[in-house]
């Protein structure tokens, strides 16, 4: 039997314990947030590019007429501040006096605090929290409080969470209203996966979260502060165990894959219907995002490009020595690669496919790709407006030089670009698609059959029965 959710008050109501998850650039704006709490669930406007709209309702092109990436990033954090206001003034009117809104930003992303600032600043008593994950959000508990706004930390693990809460949310404690557990080894988008960890062999989530609000309890936290559990949540009927557990204390549930699926989610059908179509292992934890952290998307032919990228490539001396003491005569100019006979002969057979020109990595090591893959390379590299605080394909950093003093790497690709694609009606195949590991459901579960898309108010009636 499935013992079923009671609400929590939250923003001063009550809500169901969903959280609708908060996906990047333009995967869930208004429109899913504020049916999302209409339906008495927590909406969560993401505030990571949102777009704007002209008069007539029209959205608003970010096209950037800086010529420097410095200019480009003001105009960048500009299109951030005004989308992001526009979308919660809308989800707050959709919403009706029901459940609540929350925004969603990147730590990570470029201009973070000062996009907070600026959202906060123009929608004082319409949001209601701040998700935040991506990095270690310091700040986040201060700007939240300075607005009087809960925030919701996103975290992997007890430890990142002892970290932020000994440094700065114990100081305003009162604020924080939940602690997002995101899996990374199944949560779409970038995960929290640490260097001690593996990849590929997934952990049991519950000894994770008990050890979570273990910690909790060490900071003197309540167990009425909900931890989220976010990340492969499907049926609620498979979370049973964790529902009324006082080893847990109070759980709530986030949703980031299943309302892509839905009427008012603003993903293209096109996008929607590729849903529709995925395999259990379609999904792949890969390390190609320039923000340098892993992240889980589709393995379309866009990732598998990057993967056989990545696979033409072979490291080089400067000058002959140890076992590189072949000279490189291929995708090259100049005389100063030594390379081994093996990989001599690799690069000549790469030529030959095609793959003419070869592109030094901050790695040592050079990958062949071809001439129009490096003009897209270049073009796009050269195009950067400052997204992300550190990026490792641009070399971008949001600091006094704008440099990670690192060289561009030609391993990963432009992420502002894709994701900006793929939301307003770009080729699912061709651009970076993410998803949860649990997005093959859509294929199997009854609810979908024939093709059903739901509204959000038909979905959050479903997850409320178990299923």
């Amino acid at each position: 039997m499935f013992k079923g959710l009671k609400p929590i008050v939250y923003g001063g109501r009550e809500v169901w314990p969903l959280v609708e998850g908060g996906k990047g650039v333009s995967a869930t704006n208004h429109a899913s947030a504020g049916a999302w709490a209409a339906a008495g669930g927590i909406g969560t406007v993401s505030a990571v590019n949102a777009d704007s709209y002209d008069a007539d309702g029209k959205i608003i092109p970010q096209i950037y007429r800086a010529l420097t990436r410095r200019e480009r990033h003001e105009e960048l954090i500009q299109y951030a501040i005004d989308g992001a206001v526009q979308q919660v003034r809308r989800a707050f009117d959709i919403a009706g006096g029901k459940g609540a809104i929350n925004i969603n930003v990147l730590w990570e992303m470029g201009g973070a605090q000062r996009v907070l600032h600026g959202v906060l600043e123009r929608t004082r008593g319409l949001v209601s929290g701040v998700t935040c994950g991506a990095g270690m959000p310091y700040k986040l508990s201060e700007i939240a409080a300075g607005y009087n706004v809960s925030y919701l930390p996103i975290v992997s693990s007890a430890r990142a969470f002892r970290a932020l809460w000994k440094r700065a949310y114990s100081k305003a404690a009162e604020w924080l209203s939940a602690v997002v557990y995101e899996d990374p080894w199944l949560a779409g988008g970038h995960n929290g996966l640490s260097n001690a960890e593996d990849p590929r062999q997934p952990e049991d989530p519950y000894p994770r979260v008990k050890a979570l609000r273990e910690t909790m309890r060490e900071g003197g936290i309540s167990d009425d502060v909900p931890i989220v559990m976010a990340g492969g949540v499907w049926y609620l009927r498979d979370w049973n165990d964790w529902i009324d557990n006082p080893e847990l204390g109070t759980i709530a549930f986030q949703f980031g894959t299943r309302p892509l699926l839905t009427k008012e989610s603003p993903i293209p059908d096109v996008w929607k219907s590729r849903l529709m179509e995925l395999d259990e292992g379609d999904i792949l934890l890969h390390r190609f995002s320039p923000t340098g952290f892993y992240s889980s998307a589709v393995r379309n032919p866009f990732l598998r490009n990057l993967e056989a990228r990545s696979e033409r490539q072979i490291p080089y001396s400067t000058e002959q020595a140890g076992d590189h003491t072949f000279q490189l005569d291929v995708g090259v100019k100049g005389k100063n690669f030594w390379v081994t006979r093996n990989d001599l002969l690799r690069a000549r057979e790469w030529f030959g496919l095609g793959f003419t020109t070869a592109l030094k990595t901050p790695d040592n090591t050079l990958v062949f790709v071809t001439q129009q893959e490096q003009q897209v390379i270049r073009k796009d590299q050269a195009d950067c407006m400052g997204c992300l605080s550190q990026c490792q394909f641009s070399s971008w950093a949001d600091t006094e030089t704008n440099s990670t003093g690192r060289l561009a790497d030609p391993r990963s690709f432009c992420i502002q670009k894709t994701l900006q694609e793929i939301a307003h009606g770009g080729d699912p195949d061709q651009n970076l698609m993410f998803a949860g590991h649990a997005a093959f459901q859509f294929k199997k579960d009854p609810f979908y059959s024939n093709g059903f898309v739901p509204t959000v108010k038909q979905l959050v009636d479903r997850i409320l029965t178990g299923d």
